[in-house]
C-alpha cells in the first residue's frame, strides 16, 4: 500500500513533479560531468533518488511515489502519482510522465538522426561499415549465449526473445566519450578517428533495425480470432513483410519530405517554421512506424532525422532548436523516469547481479574483439585495432533507449540494472584505455595518422550528448 501526502491528479500537480525532476537531474548531471562521467547517468541516479527504488522501498518514505495497480511495495510518498486504479484508468499524473518520457525518447532519436552525415559515412567506406557490423554481431551473439543458462530470470530457450533483447542491448554504441578523448588527444580528424566515429553511427543504425525486427516478431502473437489485416500482422512472416514495407514506404516518402525541407530552407532560411515542420515529420514517422507497420517508434523518429539530415545546413539549425527541448525538458524526464519507474531493488537478487556482471563483461569483450579484429583485417596495427575496439566500447543514451523499448516489449524490469552498469563501467574504462593506447604511439605513427583529411567540424556536428 502506497500513501501520499499530496496526490498528483491534475496538471498543476504534475508541474511540481516536473520541477523536482528538472532540479535533481540538472544537479546530478553537473556532478557526474564534473567527475568525467556521462550526464545521463546522473539523470538516472536522480530518478532513483527521488523515486521509490531506494528511499521508498527500503526506507519507507519517498519524494515521488508510484501507486501501481500490481505493486507490492509499501511506503509513504510526499508526492504520489496515482497510477492505475481498479478500473485500469490512468490518472493525469502518471499519464503525463509517460507522455513526456515518450516525447523525450522520440526527440533524442530524432536528434541522433539529424546528426547523421550520410556523405561522411560514404567517405569512410567499407572499413567503418564492417567494423560496425562486427560491433553489432559479436556482442549480440555473446549476449544471447550468456542469457541461455538463466532461465530462472525469464531468459533461456523458453524466452528466446528476451535473450535476443539482451543481445540487442549490448550492440548499442555511444561515441560521445570517445570523441571527447580523441579531440583532447588531437586525433579526431585522423583516419582512424574518423573511421571510429562513422562506425559508431552505422552501428546504431544496424542495432535499431535489429531491435525493430526482434520487437515486431516478439509482439506478433497468436492470431486467435483475428481476421484480415490484423491476422496478417499477427504472423511472424507478416511482421517481417511489414518491417520491410515500412522502410520502403518511409524512404519513398522521405524523398518528398527531404525536397520540401530543402525548399523551405531556401525560401525561409533559419526560421522557426523549419524546426516545426521537422517535428511534424518526426512524430508522423514515429506514428507510422509503430501503429501502421508495427515497427518500433524510435526507428521512425531516427529515420525521419536521417531523411532531413540530407540538407546539412538546415538540419544543423533544426538540431540546435530540437536540442533545446530535448535536453532542457523532455530528455531529462525520460532518463529520470527510467530510475523512477523501471528500477526496483525489491526484485533484485544475487543471480540478477551475476547475470549483469557477465552481460557487461560480454558487452565490453564483444566490442573490443569484434571491432578490433575487423580493423586488424584492414591492416591496422595491433595498437590501432585495440583503439578501434575500445573506441566502440562506450555506451550511453542509445543503450537506455533500446532497453526501454525492450521493456515495453516484455523484457523484465530488473534487467535495466544491467544497462546502467554497462554504461557506468564502459564510461569509466573507455577514456582510460584510449589514453593508455595512444600514449604508446610512436611520433612517426602519430604524424602518419593525422595525414587524412580533417573532418573535425563534421564529426562534432555528428556526435553530441544525444549519442
Amino acid at each position: 500500500m502506497v500513501e501520499g501526502v499530496f496526490h498528483i491528479d491534475s496538471g498543476l500537480g504534475f508541474a511540481i513533479i516536473l520541477a523536482i525532476i528538472l532540479l535533481f537531474t540538472k544537479v546530478l548531471g553537473l556532478v557526474f560531468r564534473r567527475i568525467g562521467l556521462p550526464q545521463v547517468l546522473g539523470y538516472i541516479i536522480a530518478g532513483i533518488i527521488i523515486g521509490p527504488a531506494i528511499f521508498g522501498e527500503l526506507c519507507g518514505f519517498s519524494l515521488i511515489g508510484l501507486n501501481k495497480a500490481n505493486g507490492t511495495a509499501s511506503y509513504k510518498a510526499l508526492f504520489l502519482l496515482n497510477g492505475t486504479g481498479e478500473d485500469g484508468v490512468f490518472s493525469m499524473g502518471t499519464d503525463g510522465l509517460a507522455i513526456f518520457s515518450k516525447i523525450g525518447v522520440l526527440l533524442l532519436m530524432f536528434s541522433t538522426g539529424l546528426e547523421t552525415n550520410l556523405q561522411e559515412l560514404k567517405k569512410t567506406g567499407l572499413a567503418a561499415t564492417l567494423i560496425a557490423c562486427a560491433g553489432v554481431a559479436v556482442p549480440m551473439v555473446l549476449g544471447v549465449l550468456i542469457s541461455l543458462p538463466f532461465a530462472n530470470l525469464g531468459l533461456g530457450t523458453e524466452n528466446i526473445y528476451n535473450c535476443i533483447f539482451i543481445g540487442a542491448i549490448l550492440t548499442a554504441t555511444s561515441v560521445a566519450i570517445t570523441v571527447s578523448v580523441l579531440k583532447e588527444l588531437g586525433k579526431i580528424s585522423s583516419k582512424l578517428g574518423t573511421t571510429i566515429v562513422s562506425a559508431a553511427i552505422i552501428d546504431d543504425i544496424i542495432g535499431i533495425v535489429v531491435l525493430s525486427v526482434v520487437t515486431g516478431i516478439a509482439k506478433a502473437g497468436d492470431a486467435g480470432d483475428l481476421t484480415g489485416f490484423a491476422w496478417f500482422k499477427a504472423q511472424w512472416w507478416g511482421t517481417v513483410i511489414m518491417i520491410i514495407a515500412f522502410f520502403v514506404v518511409a524512404i519513398g516518402i522521405g524523398f518528398g519530405v527531404a525536397y520540401l525541407f530543402k525548399w523551405m530552407d531556401k525560401k525561409w532560411p533559419s526560421t522557426h517554421r523549419i524546426p516545426i515542420f521537422s517535428l511534424v515529420a518526426c512524430f508522423f514517422y514515429s506514428w507510422l512506424a509503430e501503429e501502421v507497420f508495427g515497427v518500433a517508434d524510435i526507428t521512425g523518429a531516427f529515420l525521419a532525422g536521417v531523411v532531413l539530415s540530407t540538407s546539412h545546413r538546415a538540419s544543423e539549425y533544426t538540431d540546435k532548436k530540437i536540442e533545446v527541448n530535448a535536453y532542457t525538458m523532455f530528455g531529462p524526464v525520460f532518463f529520470a523516469n527510467i530510475g523512477i519507474s523501471n528500477i526496483s531493488f525489491l526484485g533484485l537478487n544475487g543471480m540478477i547481479f551475476l547475470f549483469a556482471f557477465l552481460a557487461v563483461l560480454m558487452g565490453l569483450i564483444g566490442k573490443i574483439v569484434g571491432c578490433g579484429a575487423v580493423a586488424k583485417g584492414f591492416k591496422y596495427g595491433w595498437r590501432e585495432s585495440g583503439i578501434a575496439g575500445v573506441g566502440m566500447m562506450a555506451r550511453g543514451e542509445v543503450a537506455l533507449i533500446v532497453t526501454a523499448t525492450a521493456l515495453d516489449a516484455g523484457l523484465p524490469e530488473p534487467f535495466m540494472i544491467m544497462t546502467v552498469l554497462l554504461i557506468l563501467v564502459s564510461s569509466v574504462l573507455t577514456p582510460i584505455l584510449l589514453k593508455v593506447l595512444y600514449s604508446k604511439e610512436k611520433p612517426d605513427a602519430d604524424n602518419a595518422s593525422d595525414g587524412g583529411n580533417p573532418h573535425e567540424e563534421i564529426t562534432e556536428a555528428t556526435v553530441s550528448e544525444s549519442n
